[in-house]
């Protein structure tokens, strides 16, 4: 509705937002200006501090608000094991499953050469020192089973054999080029099951 400043701006911003198209925006824009007031308040707020409080885990990258993200500070997970994620969705994804028990290495991408983006440009370095310390008996790799996934395990995997360490790969029940965020349940554990060696 042309004319209206506020809401006009207000789906702009909304339209910002992955998977909010125009329409979706403008549908929320106008559900937000029919809100009660302190309804508002309360999500702008939640948004802000969302933004504010969260920050990466310095031990693995996850997503945390506390010191700790709330796996690395569980002294019950298998500390032997890491699972190599690309971002903190993934954490969130793997976790639904409920069955594997082990600690993460978020690396905060892929190597992506047409993207510019190279092995130094993500968290390997921090996954190498976690795993000189020598209490990681296993790696799991869990990258995307897309062309850049596929390329950072095969780079990861050069780097850790060599120390001796379990390297394995998360099975392809995953679609290729599908992206561990929209997986189910299901094809997740049966992917976590079936990981082989590389």
């Amino acid at each position: 509705m042309a004319g209206i400043e506020a809401i006009d701006t207000l789906s702009l911003q909304l339209s910002r937002l992955p998977g909010i198209g125009r329409k979706t925006a403008q549908r929320l824009a106008f559900h937000i200006v029919g809100m009660p007031e302190e309804e508002v308040r309360e999500l702008a707020v939640a948004i802000f501090n969302g933004k504010k409080k969260v920050h990466f885990c310095p031990v693995c990258g996850n997503l945390t608000d506390a010191e700790l993200c709330s796996v690395c500070a569980d002294e019950q997970r298998d500390r032997s094991i890491v699972c190599v994620v690309k971002d903190a969705r993934d954490v969130n994804a793997l976790e639904r499953i409920r069955d594997y028990n082990g600690l993460y290495h978020v690396l905060g991408g892929v190597i992506s050469p047409m993207d510019g983006v190279g092995p130094d440009d993500i968290r390997i370095r921090e996954l190498m020192t976690r795993l000189s310390e020598g209490e990681i008996k296993e790696v799991v790799l869990a990258t995307n089973p897309d062309v850049e996934g596929e390329a950072t395990a095969a780079y990861l995997t050069r780097l850790i054999k060599p120390m001796g360490i379990k390297v394995s790969r998360i099975a392809h029940g995953v679609p290729v080029g599908g992206e561990l965020e929209y997986t189910d349940e299901i094809t997740l554990m049966r992917a976590f099951e079936g990981r082989r060696e590389v």
